[in-house]
């Protein structure tokens, strides 16, 4: 008997028990449904993830200041102050795998505008920053070499300060208060949303480093707190990780037993973190779901085996008029195989619905991946022919006269 005709006597009969059938369906449709939701919402974190650390810049290093230490109590990471704009010169001078550097320093403060205020963060940095960050204007413009060079009293807006303040209103050319400094509004940036911190990234306010240091919160304007270094690709990140230890060691006058006073950090090694995180966030969640699977696999051996109890004197019959043991294994084989592909093939709809309600309605992010659909389809066949051999296997031994005995 041909696989057509196998594949045709089994629809048949399962038609012919609706109800049995739907049931048994039910369990391999929740299972590839649960396990496609689930790595849906995974693949998701990982998507979303990745975009966020894109969003900070390509190939982004960050230079941080050393730690205080105070009678051998020592403070948080950056709290030192011994990075300097000459040391931000060097590293873009000196180390060729650098596009560009870009020194920052931050405050919080109100801005103001007419009757309306918003409590935001102040960054103050030179206009290579744009470019470090990959971060264009909306409107308007970015400042350049001039205003920083005079300290000029301008600022660009992220997007959440500006609709804060502004609402639909234009406000390039308005000028607002940052710690009671008159500032003119010469560009608002482009969306970036959150950072992979959750921070809102578009809340912020950016300055001339100068007018930051000199107007608002004076001090040496030699300081920074930052450094933000865009290396030339994503291959030459480590080599210039190196190359800018070597540097700063050098200028800082550290020994060769000295621990470094700085930390460098870059954008690869938190990805790579938050994506293992994602990984095995991915893996559990199907775990869990498979479980459902499973559970559906079970029920389609059980139903198998009632099937078979059912059909003894058929089985004898069919095999008193010729049929074979194989023949028999395989019509039970391709029963339980085309329940549980038509179960994996619905619940992948499901799945793909489930998902995408999932992500209406909670707002966590959801990423439909046809590779695991398909891996879907194919574990679900696959349980069809493990739960069902046992059962075909059982039907295809039976003795053809005590079969036929059978009441």
């Amino acid at each position: 008997m041909s696989l057509f005709t196998l594949l045709r006597v089994a629809l048949r009969l399962l038609r012919r028990n609706k109800l049995r059938s739907a049931l048994t369906v039910l369990g391999i449709v929740i299972g590839v449904a649960a396990v496609i939701a689930m790595v849906a919402l995974g693949r998701g974190a990982q998507s979303n993830v990745a975009s966020q650390i894109a969003s900070l810049g390509a190939n982004l290093i960050l230079v941080l200041p050393g730690a205080t230490q105070t009678a051998g109590v020592k403070g948080a990471q950056g709290s030192s102050s011994n990075l300097t704009r000459g040391d931000i010169a060097a590293l873009g001078r000196e180390v060729p795998t650098i596009s560009a550097v870009a020194p920052t320093n931050r405050v919080s403060g109100q801005i103001v505008y007419g009757d309306a205020n918003w409590s935001t963060s102040i960054f103050g940095s030179t206009p290579a920053y744009f470019d470090v960050r990959q971060w264009k204007v909306a409107r308007g413009a970015t400042f350049g070499d001039g205003e920083e060079l005079t300290a000029a009293k301008v600022c660009v807006l992220g997007q959440t300060v500006a609709d804060n303040l502004f609402g639909d209103q234009d406000p390039i050319g308005q000028t607002v208060r940052a710690r009671n400094v008159p500032l003119r509004v010469i560009g608002v940036l482009e969306p970036k949303g959150q950072s992979v911190m959750g921070n809102d990234q578009d809340d912020t306010v950016l300055v001339p480093l100068a007018t930051l240091q000199q107007r608002m919160i004076g001090g040496s304007r030699e300081t920074v707190g930052t450094a933000l270094v865009a290396a030339t690709g994503p291959d030459t990140i480590d080599a210039a990780m190196a190359d800018m230890r070597a540097v700063l060691r050098q200028r800082h006058h550290l020994q060769p037993d000295d621990d470094d006073d700085f930390s460098l950090r870059n954008m690869q090694d938190i990805a790579k973190a938050n994506a293992e995180v994602a990984d095995v966030l991915t893996v559990l969640l199907g775990a869990v779901a498979g479980v459902s699977l499973l559970v559906g696999g079970i029920g389609v051996m059980n139903i198998m085996l009632v099937s078979v109890t059912e059909r003894t004197r058929e089985i004898g019959i069919r095999m008193s008029v010729g049929a074979r043991s194989r023949d028999i294994l395989l019509q039970f084989l391709v029963e339980a195989v085309a329940l549980s592909t038509l179960g994996g093939a619905l619940g992948i709809g499901i799945g793909a619905i489930a998902a995408s309600v999932l992500q209406r309605t909670t707002g966590w992010p959801t990423l439909f991946d046809p590779q695991t659909a398909a891996v879907a389809v194919a574990v679900s066949a696959s349980i069809g022919v493990f739960f069902g051999f046992y059962p075909a296997r059982t039907a295809s031994r039976l003795d053809p006269v005590e079969a036929l005995r059978h009441e």
